[in-house]
């Protein structure tokens, strides 16, 4: 379960959300941002058919905290905390998802079937990326 008190947090954290349910007919995994998520969600997205060969992500966010699903398939993500501490994550069920909060670096890479889902603390904006490994390296040093 996620609470508030994340919001402080520099490295990533794997969550786990409740699995209501059973094998004979199906589950469901649900997230009620006012008691679940560290941050109000703003935005949601999910990527999918994206090629087992490409890399994504390649960047860090100077605000944006996220929480990822891999909600079908495996995604393999790697982040670089404030503290430039390499974490490897590999989500493989769809209840258990990350938690990135602002200034990780991340690479993600996706098995053929893979589904991302993403709940995002803010609206798409392009000055809150930094899309340069170096670039994000010296904005820590500040």
């Amino acid at each position: 379960m996620l609470n508030r008190s994340m919001e402080n947090d520099i490295c990533p954290k794997l969550v786990t959300l409740p699995q209501i349910g059973n094998s004979q007919l199906g589950y469901i995994s649900i997230v009620e941002h006012v008691q679940d998520a560290p941050f109000a969600i703003r935005r949601v997205y999910w990527t999918y058919y994206t090629p087992q060969d490409v890399m994504r992500g390649g960047h860090a966010h100077r605000e944006l905290q996220q929480l990822i699903f891999a909600v079908s398939g495996q995604i393999a993500i790697n982040v670089t905390d404030r503290e430039l501490n390499r974490h490897s994550y590999n989500l493989t069920v769809p209840n258990v998802g990350i938690y990135i909060p602002p200034m990780c670096w991340r690479e993600l890479q996706f098995s053929h079937n893979a589904v991302l889902l993403c709940l995002a603390s803010m609206e798409f904006t392009e000055s809150d990326y930094i899309r340069n490994y170096e670039e994000f390296v010296k904005w820590l040093s500040r």
